[in-house]
């Protein structure tokens, strides 16, 4: 009979991330001191300093890094980051100066279609790092389509006739149009841009203005700033329009920007109405958030729908 009395011994995590340590796939995971990280080349992730932020540090305080980041090495001997940027910034501010990391040996497209999928799984992602991750990735995906070392499995959609941007939309559950939607952003002035992160301008008129030239973007922010209001759909696609016609100066975006919005275009509901669906603790201005990405979901569907 066998001893039934025998002990288990668990390891702890100190012996599960020592150098030697391996993952499932059979790759190292090593200790790497934080300062020899470096960030991943034009990274559209941003890392800030936020409540999430203070969570991990306080997990990581609590339970080490679980996850091991993954990096490839660099000529100097240091290592590029590939995912796994919080986790660092979070050990930088726990004063903790080594992570668990996975060293792997990447060419540049294979490693920004990994930095882009990883970072892709996060929960709350900005409207500009969705729209230079999509950039990103689909233009490593083109190259990887051209080079002559492809796998059985690349091949097998080159041949099946379809193009980078059809496979990468049926990766993420995307249309094809909305995958360029997200990309055109990128032609947005940093000012611009930042008003669709902070939802001060909606995502449709911000694809129709990314299409004025950068000038006129500039402009149109000025006006936007001098008037306190952003564009409608209907006058950023009127905007778009004059541009591509060469009649926008700054006289029209004044003469466009000045016009009453249409009722239309504004729906008003009574307090009672809308209080109803929110706690008693919610402001005004959660109140106006959720409204505003309950709608966008809702659009983003619909969309979807039409296309399909």
């Amino acid at each position: 009979m066998k001893d039934s009395g025998r002990k288990i011994e668990l390891k702890g995590y100190d012996d599960i991330f020592t150098p030697d340590a391996a993952t499932a796939t059979g790759e190292q995971v090593r200790q790497i001191p934080t300062d020899q990280l470096f960030p991943f080349k034009d990274h559209p992730f941003k890392v800030t300093d936020d409540q999430a932020m203070q969570d991990t540090v306080e997990s990581i305080k609590k339970y080490g890094v679980l996850v091991p980041a993954i990096a490839r090495p660099r000529p100097d001997g240091s290592y590029e980051l590939i995912s796994g940027h919080r986790r660092q910034h979070a050990c930088e501010l726990a004063g903790i100066t080594t992570m668990p990391v996975i060293v792997r040996n990447l060419d540049d497209d294979a490693a920004t279609i990994l930095m882009v999928d990883s970072n892709l799984q996060r929960e709350n992602i900005l409207p500009s790092e969705r729209a230079f991750a999509f950039k990103m990735k689909l233009e490593a995906m083109k190259h990887q389509g051209e080079r002559s070392d492809l796998t059985c499995s690349q091949l097998g959609n080159k041949l099946a006739g379809k193009k980078s941007s059809e496979i990468f939309a049926e990766q993420i559950g995307e249309s094809k149009n909305q995958v360029f939607r997200f990309i055109r952003l990128t032609e947005l002035i940093p000012e611009l841009l930042s008003m669709v992160d902070d939802r001060q301008m909606a995502f449709n008129p911000a694809v129709e203005i990314s299409y004025l030239t950068k000038e006129q973007q500039q402009m149109l922010f000025q006006e936007i700033e001098n008037c306190q209001a952003t564009p409608s759909l209907s006058q950023a696609q009127r905007l778009k329009k004059f541009s591509q016609e060469g009649k926008l100066d700054e006289g029209v975006i004044m003469a466009v920007m000045s016009e009453e919005k249409k009722d239309i275009d504004k729906v008003t509901l009574p307090g009672e109405t809308i209080n109803k669906y929110f706690p008693k603790s919610y402001t005004p201005k959660q109140k106006q958030d959720t409204i505003i990405r309950l709608l966008e979901q809702w659009q983003h569907k619909r969309q979807q729908s039409q296309e399909r």
